[in-house]
This record gives structure tokens, C-alpha cells and sequence, in this order.
């Protein structure tokens, strides 16, 4: 991963960390679900934009590279990877 994509994943992480104690002590205290129902929401958006970037690093250089050495089972490899956690994410 590049330094710059690993040091913007892990200041969303623990922003995203934050959330999440954040979350607790809402439920905790008994805050009004749909209060804590619209933070839930927002900690998986901020998921999710990890996520994304996290993959088009991987796209941009593991799959990249596989394609460019020539190894077809290298190329087979990273594109089902690929495909396997797209296709767990749209679940």
C-alpha cells in the first residue's frame, strides 16, 4: 500500500474508532434510536470510503502489476480476489 493511501486509511480508521465509542456511550445513555440508527449509518459510509480507497490502491498496483508481468495465473489470482470481495460487499 502506498504511504500516502496507508496514512489517509488509518486517520479515517480512527476517526471512524472514535465513532464507534461514540456509539456506545449513545447507547449507553439511552439516546433516541434514530439518533443512534444516523450515526450507524454515517460509521459505514466512512466504512465504506476506506474500503474504496483501500481498492483502487490494490487495483491501481496488485492488479496492475499482475497484468503487467505476464503471469496469467498471477492475472487469474488478483482478478478473482478482486471479484470475490466485490461481490461480498454488495451483500
Amino acid at each position: 500500500m502506498r504511504k500516502d493511501i496507508k496514512a489517509s486509511c488509518e486517520k479515517r480508521l480512527n476517526r471512524i474508532e472514535g465513532q464507534v465509542r461514540g456509539l456506545a456511550r449513545m447507547v449507553e445513555d439511552d439516546r433516541y434510536c434514530i439518533d443512534i440508527v444516523t450515526q450507524i449509518s454515517a460509521v459505514r459510509a466512512a466504512l465504506r470510503k476506506v474500503e474504496e480507497e483501500i481498492l483502487k490502491d490494490h487495483v491501481a498496483h496488485c492488479v496492475e502489476h499482475a497484468i503487467t508481468s505476464g503471469n496469467k495465473a498471477d492475472q487469474r489470482q488478483k482478478i478473482t480476489e478482486l471479484m470475490d470481495v466485490v461481490g461480498r460487499a454488495n451483500r
